[in-house]
């Protein structure tokens, strides 16, 4: 698959868990919402940079996945503080015993929006 069929699939995986991401928000599932929220980012990241860069790296390194947005276009770079506060979402919404709030898991939606509205017009360019 070359890098623009699989900025397609994981634009497709972005919209899937956002999708997630409002049901779970529906359901007053606030921790799956926020992880959704936070997994439709991280494609949405991966689309506009296998579409722009032509590649995007695995890593565990978050502050590495900001950097990688932040070099794919000046319209990608405006996304970076948006991406890197949803993935300081990531270890409390899936691993730690505290819960996420209404409040910062409805933040958590509408930013993972933003990342994939982003995408998608990227993609489609």
């Amino acid at each position: 698959m070359n890098s623009l069929a699989t900025a397609h699939a994981h634009l497709a995986k972005a919209r899937e868990f956002l999708d997630a991401a409002g049901v779970s928000l529906d359901l007053e599932q606030y921790n799956a919402a926020t992880s959704n929220a936070v997994i439709s980012a991280i494609n949405s990241k991966d689309a506009i940079c296998l579409k722009r860069l032509g590649a995007t790296m695995k890593s565990d390194n978050h502050a590495d996945a900001v950097k990688e947005l932040s070099a794919a276009g000046k319209d990608a770079a405006r996304l970076a503080p948006t991406f890197k506060r949803l993935l300081a979402l990531k270890a409390k919404s899936q691993y730690q015993s505290a819960t996420i709030a209404a409040s910062t898991a409805k933040m958590a939606v509408t930013n993972a929006e933003k990342m994939y509205e982003a995408a998608r017009e990227i993609a489609s360019s």
